[in-house]
């Protein structure tokens, strides 16, 4: 019996072993370059997560950013889908927040004001009269800490921030989580998780620039977009939000079926002459608040790549790069024109801390703050 024993406790520590072997081979195969060192002489590191099928992202620790994700056309032909740079300078004077965390709250808020608990808070204005992604210097322009946490789900770059009380002007010291996983299925997992030490707002996304054609490729207005949304939040002049929820029927802002994007993209209309094009916060059509379910897809007829988007947040700023103006060149000195790139920012709403009827922002003490956008990317032949 005793034998028997010894025997199987040998076996359990063999699979145990070679559970931790396989777990170990997983990580090793994680890229990791220099990327380069910013002003201040803090290290900079490129990594690049890759699957079985060919498909690879390439992540810095420079803003969290989502530098590169190449997945291959329908005739297998693989290419870069987001629009970005090849050094870190490029990251380091951006001003389109190209790949980017965005936080400590992405979009806008108005007059760089809101008020929390009776108190009043004021932020930094750099987008006219407004606040916009976090900030004069947002969590896109932070070296970020990082670990490998790959595992049988994927090879996965986990990040992580610590944000101080008052910088920016937020209340409370934030600690920021966030993971990228790729998966065998094409699958881009974005995580991302916060703590606060004292009641504050919180709103982060990604801003990757999507051109499925793959980027430099020519403008996005062929590209076909459904939403899962059957109302928008139209704005003022400012871009900032009126409070309205306004239904997508018999408007331009109507993608509840494919629709291309150029379609109705210049008519005659009001909000679309505010935004320039679409720069508007969608309502996602959830089932359940904070349930993962599809948010969108969008189709490139030329390369036959196919994205959706999925998240268990309540809104999607849909923009379509309508302040690329072909003065920024980006990978392989490729210029950017306008148009040349849509964005699909999951996201709680513009300026809700303003809003009182909108989904809530507020982090209080205690509470954690959990958030999951998934890119899936595929191939429809035509």
């Amino acid at each position: 019996m005793k034998t028997k024993g010894i025997i199987q406790r040998l076996l359990l520590l063999s699979l145990v072993l070679s559970i931790i072997s396989l777990e170990a081979e997983t990580k090793s195969k994680m890229q990791k370059q220099v990327f380069g060192k910013t002003e201040d002489g803090q290290s900079v590191d490129l990594y690049t997560l890759k699957n079985k099928n060919g498909v690879e992202a390439r992540i810095t620790n420079y803003g969290a950013t989502l530098v590169s994700l190449r997945v291959p056309d329908r005739e297998g032909k693989i290419d870069d889908v987001l629009l970005g740079y090849d050094t870190l300078e490029g990251y380091v004077q951006d001003k389109a927040y190209f790949g980017a965390t965005v936080g400590r709250y992405s979009n806008r808020i108005a007059h760089g004001k809101f008020v929390l608990d009776g108190a009043t808070y004021t932020l930094a204005l750099n987008n006219g009269p407004n606040t916009l992604h976090g900030g004069l210097k947002g969590f896109n322009k932070h070296v970020w800490q990082t670990e490998d946490v790959s595992s049988n789900a994927g090879q996965s770059l986990a990040l992580t921030y610590e944000s101080k009380d008052g910088e920016e002007g937020y209340p409370g010291t934030l600690s920021v989580k966030v993971a990228y996983t790729l998966t065998d299925n094409n699958d881009l997992r974005i995580e991302y998780a916060a703590t606060t030490d004292k009641d504050t707002v919180i709103n982060l996304t990604n801003h990757s620039y999507f051109n499925l054609a793959g980027q430099g490729n020519g403008d996005i207005l062929n590209h076909q977009l459904l939403l899962r949304a059957n109302r928008f939040t139209p704005v003022d002049e400012s871009l900032i939000p009126t409070g309205e929820l306004r239904p997508v029927s018999n408007t331009p802002f109507d993608f509840t079926k494919m629709t291309v994007i150029g379609a109705r993209i210049d008519q005659d209309d009001q909000q679309l002459k505010f935004g320039k094009g679409y720069d508007h916060n969608w309502v996602l059509d959830h089932e359940k608040n904070g349930e993962l379910e599809m948010a969108a897809q969008a189709y490139s007829p030329s390369s036959g790549r196919m994205l959706e988007v999925w998240t268990t947040e309540p809104g999607v700023q849909f923009y379509t790069g309508n302040f690329l103006d072909g003065t920024v060149r980006g990978k392989g000195g490729k210029a950017y024109e306008r148009r040349s790139a849509f964005c699909l920012e999951t996201q709680h709403f513009p300026d809700s801390p303003n809003h009182p009827s909108f989904p809530s922002t507020i982090l209080r003490k205690g509470q954690h703050f959990k958030s999951t956008t998934i890119y899936r990317l595929s191939v429809r032949k035509p």
